[in-house]
């Protein structure tokens, strides 16, 4: 089980979650809020987990939704980390919504990329389309990224 965390820019962490406090470094896990869940028909908490987790949609933002309607919430702010919460700014004025899925940079059973090499080479071995470090753009579909 690996679940995927929301990133949310920190001003608008309350319209999604429980949370009255920053949390940058995703150290906790809180219940999302009431506006954005969604109970699906007919599920109960007698349910086994199993079933509870092949029900649906439990809320607006399902893929960060773990099947207790809580999430291991990573906050942004624009003064300690400027290119990321500008990235959720455009996806807000896009979507309206200010979340993105994040999760590690790493495969099942290998160690967190830490290097831009580390990255190149994940990107190589793996499914991803396109990789972003710093200013560079790799776009498997063009063709870049490859030797």
């Amino acid at each position: 089980f690996r679940p995927f965390a929301p990133a949310v820019l920190e001003e608008d962490a309350g319209k999604f979650f429980q949370l009255d406090r920053p949390s940058p470094y995703m150290q906790f896990v809180v219940p999302l809020a009431e506006e954005v869940r969604k109970n699906p028909a007919g599920e109960t908490h007698d349910q086994p987990i199993s079933e509870r987790l092949a029900s649906s949609i439990r809320s607006s933002i399902p893929a960060v939704t773990h099947v207790d309607h809580s999430a291991r919430v990573q906050t942004v702010n624009p003064s300690s980390n400027p290119r990321f919460w500008q990235l959720l700014n455009v996806f807000k004025t896009l979507t309206g919504q200010g979340v993105l899925v994040n999760t590690s940079f790493n495969v099942r059973g290998e160690p967190i990329v830490c290097t831009p090499e580390d990255a190149y080479q994940c990107f190589l071995q793996t499914e991803m389309d396109t990789l972003v470090i710093g200013n560079f753009l790799l776009d498997k579909r063009n063709g870049a990224g490859y030797p």
